[in-house]
């Protein structure tokens, strides 16, 4: 076969893909296709007999199942929470669903219509892309220690099957009643899975009854090496030093942190307080001035307002990198990897950025805040933040009998 046929034919199932996505199978015409393809329509009738034969090409040959599921995997590790992890898939695929709406709608209804090799091949390529968002829950479920009633394959296949018949829905009805919008489905179709199709391990669900360890494994790291990591962060100028303390100051992630922005911060005298913005909800939370025994400055006099008093731009970030723009989740996590060059933690572990919202948290239980005013600095529920609950348990236990060993009998 010819260089110049092998261009033609991938030519052809291009421009197919494209007027199949636009517009729908029923609705394009072999001629639509061949003069997107800049070929003659006989040519078409060569290379694939009729339009179903090239919608088979289509679905065999252009690989847009295998890339929707593989985008899926490279996309992101599956964060810690899984609530979350389950929802971004479940919204990456409706993104994906709906740039294609016109192909959606035809192949869900006119598939009837299709020879019984072409529904052949609609099933191995759903089956292809469902292997890949299997993989993807398998890490969920290995990432968050949850024991599952069906396989990961079967579970992706039930989450797909569900995410399909919302976009079905959407695209082929109107003034429905279901849900209350797009993100209603996607909270209560995690929801679902959450209580419905996992639940946590045995090993967890035992921990739970017994002091509330579920899901999370809690890390927090002792006061010598946030000391040490907030002192090296210090070394490379004010910037590093705001960044570092607020991570261990105010218990925030990387994501929150990379969003804040100048107009966020509110501190007088009596207080220093972090606004945290993210859509439909709003909350502040306190910045400590000590941290694990050590005093990082006062109200108004601390390293995050020391950075933000050097500013000379106009920018509204409160955090921006070497180029003047906007800090990168990315580049926060490569500024804490100088910082904690070479330090380990007890259990000979690098420390890790997600390890310092963890320390915060522990920190905040010992020093006696209450888990509902946690719940509310950290927008997290009593269960997620039962696993700190524990951990807080374990240190003052231990700290507790380090006192009693310093008595005299």
């Amino acid at each position: 076969m010819s260089s110049q046929l092998i261009s033609t034919r991938q030519r052809l199932i291009q421009a197919a893909l494209e007027l199949f996505s636009a517009q729908g199978v029923s609705a394009t015409t072999t001629r639509q296709i061949a003069e997107k393809a800049e070929v003659n329509e006989v040519t078409l009738f060569r290379n694939f007999g009729n339009k179903h034969g090239l919608l088979l090409a289509v679905l065999e040959e252009s690989a847009a199942f295998k890339d929707l599921g593989e985008s899926l995997v490279r996309r992101a590790t599956p964060p810690g929470n899984v609530y979350q992890a389950l929802k971004d898939y479940a919204s990456d695929s409706l993104h994906a669903l709906e740039r294609v709406p016109e192909f959606v709608r035809s192949v869900v209804g006119e598939a009837d219509q299709f020879p019984a090799e072409n529904r052949r091949a609609l099933g191995r390529g759903v089956t292809e892309a469902n292997r890949y968002v299997a993989q993807y829950l398998a890490t969920v479920i290995q990432q968050g220690h949850l024991n599952t009633y069906l396989p990961a394959e079967k579970l992706a296949s039930l989450l797909n099957g569900m995410i399909l018949g919302y976009a079905v829905i959407e695209f082929t009805s109107e003034f429905h009643e279901l849900w209350e919008d797009r993100n209603d489905f996607l909270e209560n179709l995690v929801e679902l899975f959450l209580h419905g199709a996992m639940s946590p391990s045995a090993e967890s669900a035992i921990n739970s009854l017994q002091g509330g360890f579920t899901t999370t494994e809690v890390a927090d790291l002792p006061a010598s090496l946030v000391h040490e990591i907030l002192q090296q962060s210090r070394k490379f100028g004010v910037r590093d030093y705001a960044l570092a303390y607020v991570l261990f100051g105010a218990g925030l992630s990387a994501t929150e942190i990379t969003s804040l922005e100048r107009s966020h911060q509110i501190y007088d005298s009596q207080g220093h307080f972090l606004q945290i913005t993210i859509p439909g909800f709003v909350r502040q939370v306190p910045v400590n001035q000590w941290i694990l025994g050590k005093r990082y400055g006062s109200f108004t006099n601390n390293p995050l307002i020391k950075w933000l008093k050097s500013r000379k731009d106009a920018q509204t970030a409160m955090f921006m990198n070497d180029t003047g723009t906007p800090i990168s989740e990315s580049e926060l996590e490569t500024r804490w990897q100088v910082w904690s060059e070479a330090l380990l933690t007890p259990q000979g572990q690098t420390p890790t950025i997600a390890q310092a919202q963890q320390t915060w948290r522990v920190e905040m239980l010992m020093r006696g805040i209450t888990l509902e005013n946690l719940s509310i600095f950290t927008a997290c529920d009593r269960t997620q933040l039962q696993p700190y609950v524990r951990r807080a348990k374990e240190k003052a236990a231990l700290e507790q009998a380090t006192r009693l060993d310093h008595k005299p009998g």
